[in-house]
């Protein structure tokens, strides 16, 4: 029979400890959703991407000029749909900042024009290892 030394000793003290704040954080907090940027995107452009994949799916399992055919107008109608979504959505912000400039609210309206210039700019996840390798994959920087 082996024994444990002090650093397995430690390392199951720190797994221990580790679960426990996961646990407690989980009940009092609750698992924390990501936030959707898009906010044009509704149910209807699900509907729509998935279907886009369904045909995509198809087209890959048969190749047929029909099936080319079906993704081509899925893929079309698809992008139709998302771009009037989005020219639709920017609208109603040119509207909403508009509407701050007339109300006075010139802090509101500055910001929101700032907001329309920058876009959005997506959080890049990435640590390193104990190797010093660069990790990028959600799970494995989890696991870290």
């Amino acid at each position: 029979m082996g024994t444990k030394t002090d650093g397995e000793d430690i390392y199951i003290a720190w797994e221990n400890i580790k679960e426990n704040i996961k646990t407690s954080a989980k009940k009092s907090i609750g698992l924390q959703e990501l936030k959707q940027h898009k906010e044009w995107f509704d149910e209807e452009c699900l509907d729509l991407l998935d279907q886009r994949k369904q045909s995509k799916m198809q087209w890959v399992q048969d190749t047929s000029q029909n099936k080319v055919d079906n993704v081509n107008s899925v893929r079309s109608e698809a992008s139709r749909h998302f771009r009037n979504k989005k020219k639709e959505c920017l609208k109603d912000k040119i509207v909403e900042h508009e509407t701050n400039r007339k109300i006075e609210t010139i802090r509101g309206f500055y910001r929101g024009i700032s907001d329309l210039k920058k876009g959005y700019w997506p959080r890049i996840n990435i640590v390193k290892e104990e190797k010093g390798d660069l990790v990028a994959d959600c799970h494995s920087i989890l696991g870290r």
